[in-house]
């Protein structure tokens, strides 16, 4: 939106509420070209822009002036039919999908998910599971084979099998082989919706029921549940010694490390040393540092010492990982944030978790009740007779549902048909493994009762919500007035060259330099550089040389000999000019920063314009202001304006 709010911090005028007063008995302020302005909006206009203790609060006169011109050219775009263009309508429409997004959501849901969300935050689980998988799309005789296998397995748990054994002998995650279900700890989003409410439910020592999320059955061991550390910065030192190293391979490695330990020991670099030593090679450019993490990110042993380190500089002795031996370094360490520290994060994160399913799925439920929906689900399950293997195949035509028209639910006096549902078949269908129909037309017509509700809220945001109407002006004059502004003034003075330099020619008096000198200024290293300079200068005088070539001459030996600048300068720019007080010929010698300063003034310069090149930025700003004037006052021709005197008056 980086375009609008450009153009609304130009016309912040543009900023619409209509919620402060009613309509009724709401008299015309100002009336535009025939149009009528009410009150209120006017009145809601100022009090949003104008705060009662600014200083710079403007008065109800010099404000009403400011509307007009803002309403004035808001008129114009939409005579010239600016807001029935495709590429407007298209931006405009993109700004509403997103601004309707709150309006689509039930933000109690969203606050409460938020609030979750954040009290696990400050507490980390330790969990083992074991997976069975079952596609979310399975037909139901799959599904509860799945369960019942789950179910047997947390059976054989709870009579007396140790759960490490059972998850290498039954989970279908295939790392169980490896870490026998042990996950480690993990917090708050970092697994699965689902799977994260089983860990953070189940006592610590104790086991779930199975839980169904999209990857099958889980069954959750909870071993410990404790408060969470915050987020740490390390910077580690790591000589690679993968699980499988020869013996040999193995032993180099432990030498190496504690050859480097007792580096820094004997008080040598980290950084350092990471950057020469360090097989970490991603990390050593970086002096070994390592993005911010919080517990669950790292291997356990890794994070065990991080964590261990008490203060900001202190190192870890040289640990083993399954990557090979570390010396790790702690940067620094931040508690966990507060809840107004991270609840926009926290929004961010739901929307696109599956979290965000049952912030949709309350507010369609709230809809349904609103706009008392009630379907036939009879009439959907008539689509099984006209689904057949083209629909796995994502070849199934609407057509072949063409019997099928009867109303299937309706909204407020919206009527949605059998058709209308065949036809999100159509562009729904995708390749799939083939299951049974009546599930996925079961998961289908949901989605399409979803889509309905939400699609037939959004076309009423306007109606049912006079701020959102309001929010939608806002954006609908800004990029109007943006569009206009820009063709009428702001590129017209950048591409009108012509009329650049007639306005410049015409007002250049007040762009003017006061009197000025042209000056050398030369900087010389010590009094034997700055003796030598003179001699060079009196050569130079004499015989027609450069300032290049006096500084071949002095600069021989050193470039840092001597160093000159030359230019105009006003009075009390620089100093060291003002001290020869602008008389034609070499100053004294000037001593400044332990160097040497000699200051030729050149000439005079009498006060001039400036020119054209020297001013263009402030001539192009004041050329668009002048071109706004002249556009304003075609425009109060055009549309003629007649301010309510009686109805301003009584806001004074």
């Amino acid at each position: 939106m980086k375009r609008v709010k450009f153009s609304l911090s130009i016309i912040t005028l543009a900023c619409l509420s209509l919620n402060a007063f009613s309509q009724t008995n709401d008299p015309t302020i100002v009336t535009i070209g025939g149009k009528d302005i009410p009150k209120s909006e006017f009145v809601n206009i100022y009090s949003k822009n104008s705060p009662k203790n600014s200083a710079e609060k403007k008065s109800v006169d010099e404000y009403v002036q400011l509307f007009v011109n803002y309403k004035l050219k808001v008129r114009e775009a939409e005579e010239l039919g600016l807001d029935t263009v495709p590429a407007f309508v298209k931006e405009l429409n993109g700004y509403r999908k997103t601004l309707a997004q709150p309006y689509l959501t039930d933000n109690e849901v969203t606050e409460q998910l938020m609030k979750e969300a954040y009290d696990r935050m400050k507490m980390v689980v330790r969990a083992s599971h074991i997976l069975i998988r079952v596609d979310q799309n399975a037909l139901p005789k799959d599904t509860l084979k799945a369960y019942q296998k789950a179910i047997d397995v947390r059976n054989k748990i709870v009579k007396g099998e140790k759960f490490e054994k059972a998850a290498v002998e039954f989970s279908e995650d295939p790392s169980a082989k490896e870490n026998k279900g042990d996950l480690g700890y993990f917090s708050a989003m970092q697994m699965v919706y689902p799977f994260e409410n089983a860990a953070y439910q189940t006592k610590v020592g104790e086991i779930s029921m199975p839980v169904r999320t999209r990857f099958g059955y889980h069954i959750v061991k909870v071993i410990d549940r404790k408060s969470a550390q915050g987020q740490i910065t390390v910077a580690h030192i790591l000589v690679s010694s993968p699980q499988g190293s020869s013996v040999v391979d193995s032993t180099n490695a432990q030498i190496k490390i504690t050859e480097l330990y007792g580096k820094l020991v004997a008080g040598e670099n980290f950084a350092e040393l990471a950057k020469q030593f360090s097989d970490d090679k991603t990390s050593a450019v970086k002096g070994g540092e390592l993005p911010a993490f919080n517990e669950g990110r790292m291997v356990m042993e890794f994070e065990n010492a991080a964590y261990a380190l008490a203060n900001d500089g202190d190192y870890t002795k040289p640990f083993y990982t399954a990557y090979g031996f570390h010396i790790v370094k702690r940067i620094s360490k931040k508690s966990v944030p507060s809840y107004d520290e991270v609840k926009n994060e926290l929004k961010n994160k739901i929307a696109k978790d599956s979290r965000s399913q049952r912030v949709k799925q309350s507010k369609v439920e709230k809809l349904k009740k609103e706009y008392k929906f009630k379907d036939n689900t009879k009439l959907r399950d008539e689509f099984v007779k006209v689904l057949d293997s083209t629909f796995f195949e994502g070849k199934w035509n609407y057509e072949k549902a063409k019997a099928l028209y009867k109303p299937i639910f309706n909204l407020e006096g919206k009527t949605y048909t059998q058709q209308d549902f065949a036809q999100f078949i159509e562009m729904q269908q995708t390749n799939r493994a083939k299951t049974d129909y009546q599930v996925v037309l079961n998961q289908m017509y949901k989605d399409f009762i979803e889509k309905s509700i939400l699609e037939f809220e959004e076309s009423r945001l306007e109606i049912k919500y006079p701020e959102f109407k309001a929010l939608m002006q806002e954006y609908k004059d800004g990029i109007l007035l943006f569009d206009l502004t820009d063709k009428k003034v702001w590129s017209k003075a950048v591409k009108d060259s012509a009329g650049l330099v007639k306005f410049y020619d015409a007002n250049k008096t007040k762009y003017m330099w006061e009197d000025r000198v042209q000056a050398n200024i030369y900087t010389c290293a010590n009094e034997k550089v700055a003796k030598e300079t003179r001699k060079q200068l009196e050569q130079k005088k004499k015989k027609g040389f450069s300032d290049a070539d006096v500084l071949k001459v002095i600069n021989k030996d050193s470039q840092l000999n001597l160093k000159i600048d030359s230019g105009k300068f006003l009075k009390g720019e620089n100093a060291l000019v003002d001290q020869t007080n602008w008389v034609v010929g070499l100053s004294a010698n000037m001593p400044k920063d332990n160097q040497v300063v000699i200051v030729e003034v050149v000439n005079k310069i009498a006060a001039e314009p400036k020119t054209l090149n020297e001013v263009r930025g402030l001539i192009t700003s004041d050329y668009q202001t002048e071109l706004e004037k002249n556009w304003l006052q075609e425009l109060k021709a055009k549309y003629p304006v007649a301010i309510k005197q009686e109805v301003l008056q009584s806001l004074k």
